[in-house]
């Protein structure tokens, strides 16, 4: 049975996957990638809830895949909204702020995507061409299609909100 992306009774936390990449970057890079980070913290696939990224990768075939595998929903956030959770990251970069206008890319999807009570579970972790963070949540995590294809359903929707 798949883990439900609101906390349980018990007090499970949610995990989402943060993924930043490059410009056509690999899908088999980036979904290795992902599986990493996921073995890297020791969880099971079936407890995320979400990937998550930057909107400027929202058609990246490599993270509609990571999605499409997981079968969980693609979240996009705006460089502003990453911006803003430049104070949480742990590898905040000049480099990717030049390039992107927020200082971090995977690692602050993650954490934008699990809110303010959300913490930051796996770090940056880096390919050639691709970047994973994981963040977990012991609240429920808003799920918020905008004019982009839900990855698990495949069904295109206007903007609206849930939290799951």
């Amino acid at each position: 049975m798949r883990h439900s992306a609101q906390a349980t009774k018990g007090g499970e936390p949610s995990f989402v996957l943060g993924l930043g990449c490059e410009r056509g970057a690999p899908t088999a890079e980036v979904l290795a990638l992902a599986e990493t980070a996921l073995a890297s913290a020791g969880l099971n696939p079936a407890s995320l809830v979400m990937v998550a990224s930057l909107d400027t990768r929202a058609d990246e075939p490599g993270m509609r895949a990571v999605a499409r595998h997981f079968a969980v929903p693609f979240r996009v956030f705006s460089p502003a909204t990453l911006e803003a959770e430049t104070w949480r990251l742990a590898n905040p970069s000049e480099v990717v702020f030049r390039h992107t206008g927020c200082h971090g890319v995977a690692e602050a999807a993650a954490l934008a995507a699990v809110g303010s009570t959300g913490k930051l579970v796996v770090a940056k972790m880096k390919s050639a061409h691709a970047t994973a963070a994981i963040a977990e949540s012991f609240q429920p995590v808003a799920v918020i299609s905008s004019h982009v294809e839900s990855v698990a359903s495949g069904v295109e929707s206007s903007t609206t909100a849930r939290a799951v």
